[in-house]
């Protein structure tokens, strides 16, 4: 389990001398987030850090090592998916220089210190940063400052997928950040001792972090007060004056500081006796109202001291003596104490202290120079000199430890383990240093050194406290108001609103410079009210600080955390670093620049803030624990606590509150998560839960009931309180409480109960609703009653679902519809099919109703672990309703506890809120846009031969939605029913659903991505089919060709032109009178066309209707034949045994069609009687095979089917006659749909409801329960006869669809019109295809209706030319409009376009092959790739095909440019690699792949049986990041297999 190699030197030149020949490499995964690999001499002992907590950290070396590749002929190494790749350069190992590079997967670098790194991320343009610790000013440069961290975050992408890597290794190093994204360690000495964590977030590797090195201190809780500090006060009264202005001002304040000043002749341990005289008793002073003192202890130990401490002190640490500071030290020598000297502290330490505040002084004598070994060959460029001994002690200089050369860096962290061993007491500490290694955070804070008052200094800090916090040091500030020069007034003001948010709040000052306390600026100032106001707040917050800082303590958390931790998913994040977060909940937005006088999320914001103010916000979702402000901690912890809940977007919040005296070591407190108590801790103060503020509720609840809930299990108490803020409560600290609140309904949440047309009070209340007129637009003046629905009776849970029987609420009459009675008993089954899908299901237990005869590939075994379950299912009791919760994010995602829930005999309704506004889906219908609606918008769904229109129920039926929720995750729902329904979006958001009649039977699938959505809803309904290579290719087709002369003429124009095109059709001209499989004489020379053109590599497909002729006065087998084998459509036996006849397209024999009369004349007078094979039948489908095969066979080759007219669409409605037979309710239900013509009945362009088919397995059903489907049974038996008679793949191209139709066919979007309207709306259809698993889908080009206009078709062809099914078709009586009937500008621009199409087919097939073979998605929404950015939640005029080609099209007339969104990756012209400048001259279409991606290519031909001979290409696009991956699927583009 360890990997260990030796590595022997190759030979080369040598950069420094003295290189190590043989090295020995050790690996081990300690734990499954955690490697370590160490590089060091195989022959000598070399230095090592002695770090005291990680050699104590336990491992587990039987984790797989499953991270790390090594090579070993040049030695490198690299971690799966290339996280650390060692493989870009060589090793180096010296005596005194080791080298070591890795490519990183990003640039997102978070890290390294301690410098001033003016942004949180890191410039990866050749940046180096040296590291060793050094009195130094942090003034912006890149010079090595207080602190050694060796230690980078780095995060992989928006998966939130990130690893930190450690370098233990205290000699003086540098590290160089490159383009490539790329790190080079170089270090003077010791050895290579790298860890490596691992994290799912950057949080989580932070977390993985401090386990090794030591998790943080928690300070005492006075210590989280404001403070105040200068250097040279000059004597104790003018310190006493500062305290006394502040306190006179009512500051929230706590700790007063004294600097060297008060020393006598800055030695440490003595005060100055005639300026400080009363020194001893200040504390006392102090103390009297709650305050405490620190003073400072210089390291720097004079050899002349001989003062005995003062009684009560508190140390500081400073990492080095400054010269500035030997001024005060040269009275006298100065010794610097060894690492080993606890006891010196000890000693002169008498007293217990409470904190202490360190200042390291380094000192070297001018005349002293370092040992010839130690002078170093390499000195990192960048340190502070450029000598290694400047400003502190010679590198041969002798500690405990080791050299000073080795330990240098160490020296701050080993004066802390010195002071924390013998100084301190029982009490909790506060001990601030200003010199730190990994591992210090676990006894100390940090604040971030001797800045300057300016406006660069106070934006620097943010990035410096967020850097610290990966270090393991929340405890950490910067000097507020700054260190160095004189603050104005403004400046200063700006800076005490976000020092009140540093954990280390204080105000600092160097001496020459005028005081900045609050008071000095006025009592009355701008300054100090801005100063009380923000201070008071944080007071009020400090409960929610100090816990922060427990789970800092016990579990590695980050306290000031920068804005990417939580939001890594959303990349405008990852360079935020002028705002940042206390913990999950609460953001802060400090104003950073002078003279600066929300709305939708993941935006930039432009806040109002004036001068005495800065931006506060709390996240959804959160508790923060409270408690009333007092001027001292002291006394403020004595006030009763407080909430503050702030709801999601679910109407939920959680939080945490540790509590403990603040002062003692040890736990001792509890922790409450989620209002509730765990340990039952009473404080002594006998603290109380007083106010409540509850933030997220849009209106004032009606009442609000608290309940306490004793421990000893008596009666629960209940106080009903009549408003929303909750005050003046006295919730006793420790025990639990129930607070619940009942909100009036807002309009907009109202469930129609009158959804059909004419409602009036007394319908309304007829039905048990509630009527109420509103003035809100759209709004439903009669609703439901809050219990209006069913009620559960019993339950019965097991590891793979839940069954319940519920009963219906009798306290309400009838759903108001005599004719569907109600049914008062039902059951429902809830299924956990896989960890990302379940179905729940409610049906009548007592009656065999009707269910969609479509199979489903479910799972054979549930997933019975409920901790794989990406889901928690829950109901509700009354009313019922079902609610899923996606567990990740707490998110519910179905809520179908909403009241209105029926279910009768002919009419079902259920409603469900929905988690977000972003709903995608549901169809055939047209929509203005890809996202719906929600403004009480209604859909009707029941396949219909009706073109394209708005709120018109179309050709097919896809009761499919895919929801995004806020958190970005994607869901979707199913509703398997194929009678005739609605959908209704409403604002609350929620949908209701109403069917006519079957069961409500869901499926839901969990993502959590949009494109998983659609991979695991097409494994559900079948994966979509892959079509032959040809069928990629340009098609063209017409209704209203005149002969096969005319076919002949447009290929050869085609041909001549140059123009890519693989496939003609022939539309219904072909037939004689429309009947299917009769070839019309005006024809006759069509096969011998057709079998010249497949000879020279063009393919055909013909169309066929489902309706046969009945009239015929000659022999016609397709209908002899089908009455033989009984495959029409008849009605029920108990009603006749006649065929259901309509009227289609046959014309009767021996007529001559008078066109000009109105259509219904035509079709009285010339339309033969149609039957309607019923598809279902095994019947059927044999007769089908054996007519599509005799055509084939004797009358016509061909390589596809185009089947059309299968809504089943008749000219007439119902029959002949108009008489349907039977029910009338199976014409005309109960409630009616809105659907196209509702007024005239179901039956309406279609067959009577009451006609009967035959299942496959024999059961009867009603045609108005399985109409939908007709198109769906129609293309599985086309389909394998297509692939049977021809032997090849093929294609079959449907109008009517429904759930798992893609499986055999593809769709085009039906008769569209020749309008730019129609143009965009293509987009969206194909979209929504894309959803509804059919991947093969277009639109007709340049439009089916009326004449087109050469711009429009000009356009449409550019776009077109991206469709996966790209064809030209228009109607009869409408001019050419195919490439060749315009002019030769129209001509090359097609053939140009369309050439890039040919050209990139084997991308567009293999995107197919994918479809296939995994479910994604081809034609795809910007959202699918990128879900983060808000932004693409919207697009829908423009398209990717799969994950890296972005098209851009032209949807609005005269224009020459065009605006296109382009996320933040990298995108790249595909004609010029590298415009971004979107002009769209009349013959450009805009087309951009994205960076990261590699796109197979051939040289293109005018056909595809052509170009597949020419040689392939790559295109390959690098990302940022310099790599790229991409697929390619090849094979014989026709071949029938898997």
């Amino acid at each position: 389990d360890i990997c260990f190699s030796r590595l022997k030197r190759m030979d080369s030149p040598s950069l420094f001398g003295g290189d190590i020949q043989e090295l020995v490499f050790q690996a081990e995964m300690q734990t499954s987030n955690r490697l370590h690999f160490k590089i060091y001499d195989a022959n000598n002992k070399r230095f090592e850090v002695p770090h005291e907590h990680v050699r104590t950290v336990s491992s587990n070396p039987s984790t797989p090592l499953h991270k790390v590749i090594c090579f070993c002929f040049v030695f490198s190494f690299f971690l799966n998916a290339f996280r650390f790749d060692t493989t870009m350069a060589p090793l180096v190992f010296a005596d005194q220089y080791l080298q070591l590079s890795a490519r990183l997967p990003s640039h997102n670098i978070y890290g390294l210190g301690e410098h001033v790194h003016q942004n949180y991320r890191h410039d990866t343009y050749w940046k180096t940063w040296p590291i060793f610790t050094r009195d130094s000013f942090p003034n912006g440069g890149t010079h090595n400052l207080y602190g050694h961290y060796p230690f980078f975050l780095c995060l992989e992408d928006n998966s939130g997928q990130s690893f930190g890597v450690f370098l233990m290794n205290s000699n003086a190093m540098e590290v160089t950040l490159q383009p490539a994204p790329a790190v080079t360690f170089r270090t003077i000495g010791g050895v290579l001792d790298f860890y490596i964590v691992f994290g799912y977030t950057p949080e989580q590797v932070v977390a993985e972090f401090l386990e090794l090195i030591g998790r943080p201190v928690i300070p005492a809780y006075w210590s989280l007060g404001f403070q105040l500090s200068r250097w040279n006060y000059g004597n104790l009264t003018e310190v006493k004056a500062t305290v006394d202005r502040n306190r006179a001002i009512n500051l929230p304040y706590d700790v007063q500081y004294t600097d060297i000043d008060y020393m006598e002749d800055k030695k440490i341990f003595t005060y100055d006796k005639v300026k400080f005289k009363e020194l001893p008793q200040f504390a006392d002073y102090l103390n009297e109202k709650g305050q405490k003192y620190i003073l400072i202890l210089v390291r720097c130990a004079s050899l002349l001291m001989n003062h005995p401490l003062p009684p009560s002190l508190y140390l500081l640490s400073f990492p080095h003596c400054s010269h500035f500071l030997l001024r005060y030290i040269s009275t006298s020598l100065s010794f610097f104490p060894s690492p080993s000297s606890s006891f010196f502290f000890h000693r002169h330490c008498s007293t217990s202290l409470t904190a202490a505040y360190i200042l390291y002084s380094l000192h070297t004598s001018s005349h002293l120079a370092p040992s010839l070994h130690l002078l170093h060959l390499f000195s990192p460029p960048g340190i502070l000199d450029e000598v290694m001994y400047s400003k502190t002690l010679c590198m041969d200089a002798k500690q405990a430890w080791g050299n000073h050369y080795d330990v240098h860096s160490l020296y701050g962290y080993s004066m802390v383990l010195a002071t924390l061993q013998r100084v301190f007491g029982k009490s909790r500490s506060l001990l601030l240093t200003r010199s730190s290694f990994p591992g210090v955070g676990k006894y100390s804070g940090h604040w971030l050194g001797d800045n300057a008052a300016n406006w660069n200094d106070i934006k620097w800090a943010i990035p410096g406290m967020l850097e610290f916090g990966l270090f393991g040091v929340p405890y950490i500030g910067a000097d507020i108001c700054g260190f160095f020069d004189d603050s104005s007034e403004e400046l200063c003001r700006r800076w005490m609103q976000v020092g009140a948010f540093y954990p280390f709040s204080r105000n600092h000052n160097a001496e020459g410079y005028r005081p900045q306390d609050p008071a000095y600026y006025g009592a009355n100032s701008k300054l100090v009210a801005s100063s009380k106001h923000y201070l008071t707040i944080r007071y009020t917050l400090l409960p929610y600080l100090y816990t922060l800082f427990y789970k800092a303590h016990t579990a590695g958390e980050t306290v000031v955390r920068p804005v990417l931790h939580e939001f890594y998913g959303d990349e405008n994040t990852w360079t935020v670093d002028r705002q940042f977060l206390w913990g999950k909940y609460l953001l802060i937005t400090p104003v950073l620049d002078p003279m600066v006088p929300l709305t939708e999320r993941k935006q930039h914001v432009n806040m109002h803030v004036p001068a005495e103010k800065l931006g506060l916000h709390i996240r959804g979702g959160a508790i923060l624990p409270t408690q009333r402000p007092e001027v001292t901690l002291t006394y403020s912890r004595r006030n009763p606590m407080g909430l503050i809940i702030a709801l999601d977007d679910n109407n939920e919040a959680a939080g945490e509150l540790f509590w403990d005296d603040g002062d003692s070591r040890g736990i001792v407190a509890f922790l409450i998560l989620c209002l509730v108590n765990h340990a039952g801790y009473k404080d002594p103060n006998n603290l109380k839960f007083e106010d409540i503020t509850i933030l997220g509720i849009p209106y004032s609840p009606s009442f609000i009931n608290v309940t306490h809930v004793p421990t000893d299990g008596g009666a629960n108490t209940v106080t009903t309180l009549p408003v929303l803020f909750l005050r003046n409560l006295s919730l006793n600290f420790g025990d639990t409480y129930l607070i619940e609140w009942q909100v009036p309904k807002l309009e907009y949440q109202r469930i129609d109960c009158h959804p059909e047309e004419n409602a009036n009070e007394a319908k309304c209340t007829a039905r048990g609703c509630i009527w109420k007129p509103s003035d809100e637009p759209k709004v439903p003046f009669c609703y439901y009653p809050d219990d209006y629905g069913y009620t559960v009776s019993t339950v019965t849970e097991t590891d793979s679902g839940m069954t319940l029987d519920i009963t219906r609420n009798m306290k309400y009459r009838s759903s108001g519809r005599p004719d569907s009675p109600d049914i008062d008993k039902l059951r429902v089954a809830v299924y956990y099919h896989s960890s990302d899908m379940l179905q729940f299901k409610i049906w009548d237990p007592t009656t065999d109703r009707y269910e969609v005869p479509v199979p489903l590939s479910v799972p054979a075994a549930p997933e019975t672990d409920a901790t794989k379950r990406l889901y928690e299912v829950r109901f509700t009791n009354n009313t019922f309703g079902i609610q899923v919760i996606r567990k990740s994010t707490n998110t519910i995602i179905w809520d179908s506890s909403l009241p209105g829930f029926t279910f009768s005999d002919m009419f079902i309704q259920v409603s469900t809120r929905l988690p977000s506004e972003y709903v995608y889906g549901f169809g055939e219908t047209e929509h203005k846009t890809y996202r719906h609606d929600l403004n009480y918008v209604t859909y009707g769904m029941f396949s219909k031969d009706q073109p394209p229109g708005y709120l018109m129920n179309c050709y097919g039926v896809h009761p499919f939605y895919m929801g995004v929720e806020n958190t970005a995750d994607a869901h979707g729902v199913l509703l398997l029913n194929s009678n005739a329904m609605d959908v209704t979006f409403q604002l609350t958001p929620s949908i209701t659903y109403r069917t006519v009649g079957g069961i409500l039977d869901f499926y839901m699938v969990l993502g959590p991505t949009p494109e998983m959505v659609v991979q695991e809803y097409t494994a559900l309904i079948g994966r979509p089919v892959l079509p032959a290579y040809w069928s990629l290719g340009f098609q063209l087709c017409r209704y209203g060709y005149a002969n096969d002369t005319e076919i002949e003429n447009l290929y050869n124009d085609m041909r001549a032109a140059e123009i890519p095109y693989d496939v003609q059709y022939a539309d219904i001209d072909y037939m004689e009178r429309q009947l299917d499989f009769v070839l019309d004489p005006d024809f006759e020379g069509l096969p011998a066309l057709v079998d010249k053109m497949r000879a020279e590599g063009m393919r055909f497909i013909f169309i066929l209707d489902p309706a046969i002729s009945g009239n015929e006065t000659r022999y016609y087998p397709a209908f002899e034949r089908g009455q033989a084998a009984d495959v029409f459509i008849k009605w029920p036996k108990e009603l006749s045994d006649e065929i259901v006849w309509g009227k289609v397209w046959p014309d009767y024999p021996n007529v001559t069609v008078d066109e000009s009369l109105d259509w219904d004349t035509q079709v009285e007078i010339y339309r033969s009687y149609a039957a309607f094979p019923d598809f279902f039948r095994n019947e059927t489908a044999a007769w089908w095979h054996q007519e599509i095969k005799e055509f084939y066979e004797k009358t016509m080759k061909f390589d596809g089917i185009w089947i059309d007219m299968n809504e089943p669409a008749s000219f007439v409605h119902g029959t002949v006659g108009g008489k349907c037979l039977g029910n009338p309710l199976l014409e005309n239900p109960p409630y009616m749909p809105p659907l196209e013509s509702q007024h005239m009945g179901l039956n309406h362009k279609t067959l009577c409801m009451n006609s009967e088919q035959i299942l496959s397995d024999g059961k009867r059903v009603k045609h108005y329960d399985v109409h939908s489907l007709y198109g769906w049974s129609h293309s599985k038996p086309t389909y394998d006869s297509l692939l049977e008679v021809t032997g090849k793949r093929g294609i079959v191209v449907t109008r009517s669809t429904y759930p798992s139709s893609g499986k055999w066919v593809g769709h085009w979007l039906g008769d569209n019109n020749s309008s730019w309207d129609q143009l965009f709306k293509s987009i969206i259809g194909m979209l929504e295809f894309s959803l509804f698993g059919i991947s093969y889908t277009g639109a007709d080009i340049c439009g089916f209706f009326n004449p087109s206009e050469y711009e429009l078709c000009l356009r449409w062809t550019q776009l077109g030319a991206f469709y996966p099914y790209s064809r030209n078709h228009n109607g009869k009586g409408n001019p050419r409009q195919d490439p060749v009937a315009w002019d030769s500008i129209f001509a090359e621009i097609s053939r140009d376009v369309l050439n890039v199409r040919y050209t990139l087919l084997p991308y567009l097939y293999t995107l197919m092959y994918e479809s296939h073979t995994k479910g994604s998605t081809v034609i795809r929404p910007l959202l699918h790739e990128f879900v983060e950015d808000r932004n693409t939640w919207d697009i829908y005029q423009q398209f990717l095909w799969g994950p890296a080609l972005l098209i851009t099209p032209v949807l609005d007339p005269t224009s020459t440019m065009v605006l296109g969104y382009f996320p933040k990756v990298r995108w790249y012209d595909y004609y010029t690699s590298g415009t971004y400048l979107l002009s769209a001259p009349l013959d450009h279409i805009n087309l951009h792949i994205r960076g990261g991606y590699i796109l197979p290519w051939q040289k293109p031909e005018r056909n595809t049986q052509l170009s597949r001979k020419n040689p392939l290409g790559l295109i390959v696009a690098m990302s940022e990041s310099g790599t790229a991956e991409g697929s390619f699927f090849w094979d014989d583009g026709e071949g029938i297999g898997k």
